[in-house]
């Protein structure tokens, strides 16, 4: 059975690069435009059902950091999105931990993407690699990079020779930023934060497990102050996350439901309706 869970996962989200299973396309326009619209930042709707207005630009490196895949131009987002990655690339020079390494962050307007993401529409999601590397990555790796997998074989354990104290650091110190709304981690991996995590164990409820993120990190911002039209993702519950609830994503009914999803993912369905400020955005200059 465990077997069966990290056959279930990878074919669900192994990765940065895994592709999810087929959806109904979204409009091109959203993939294609080449630049942000003008104006200050504005966040409109959903994470999986929005866009962003005034978006700006990642540099493709700075200190402590990299950007993977920039020929998908996927490294816009809101400042306060920017500005986590370049405290976190920060953080690796100071600590002497190598180069981060970016995956997606959304495109120059947001919107769906075309493959990979039903998220990271409204620039406030940024994935970020659990690999990380000594020195910069040249154009071929960048273009088509290798990620680690922080998983031992069978998917219910993190691997200790690749996840440990440094990792487990670099987590805290997202989760204790106020812009941070959540972090999406394999289920596996936040069970061993869980039992590495000494002193102030509050950091931990912002780590939600999730299925695939064995490579990669999601974090997702909350609605930046003055932000009306954003809406926040569901209220976290009480407590670490380190409990029961934590078990049941390792469980079998946890790959029975891993399953039912898949089956409803394969079936074709309508694109989303995105909120009519996002047309005026994608339309404007």
């Amino acid at each position: 059975m465990r077997r069966i869970l990290a056959l279930l996962v990878a074919a669900w989200l192994a990765g940065p690069a895994a592709a999810q299973p087929p959806k109904a396309p979204p409009p091109a326009s959203w993939s294609t435009v080449a630049k942000p619209s003008a104006g200050l930042p504005r966040v409109i709707g959903k994470t999986a059902q929005g866009c962003i207005a005034g978006a700006v630009a990642l540099p493709l490196s700075g200190p402590g950091y990299q950007v993977l895949r920039p020929q998908n131009r996927r490294y816009f987002g809101h400042p306060d999105t920017v500005r986590l990655v370049e405290t976190m690339g920060r953080w690796a020079v100071l600590g002497g931990h190598g180069l981060l390494l970016v995956g997606d962050m959304a495109q120059p307007r947001g919107g769906p993407m075309p493959s990979s993401h039903a998220s990271h529409q409204s620039g406030l999601d940024v994935d970020v690699w659990f690999r990380r590397t000594a020195a910069p990555l040249g154009a071929a790796e960048l273009a088509q990079p290798i990620a680690l997998d922080m998983l031992r074989p069978d998917g219910r354990a993190a691997d200790p020779a690749r996840f440990g104290a440094v990792e487990v650091d670099l987590l805290k110190l997202v989760a204790t930023r106020p812009e941070v709304e959540r972090i999406l981690v394999n289920p596996a991996l936040k069970r061993a934060a869980c039992a590495m995590a000494t002193g102030d164990r509050s950091w931990l409820r912002r780590l939600r497990p999730w299925w695939g993120h064995n490579m990669h990190f999601h974090v997702r911002l909350a609605c930046p102050a003055g932000q009306t039209e954003c809406e926040p993702g569901p209220a976290i519950p009480p407590g670490d996350g380190c409990g029961p609830d934590l078990d049941w994503w390792l469980s079998d009914e946890a790959v029975e439901a891993l399953q039912r999803r898949l089956e409803a993912a394969r079936q074709p369905a309508p694109p989303k309706t995105l909120p009519p400020a996002c047309q005026e955005i994608l339309r404007g200059r």
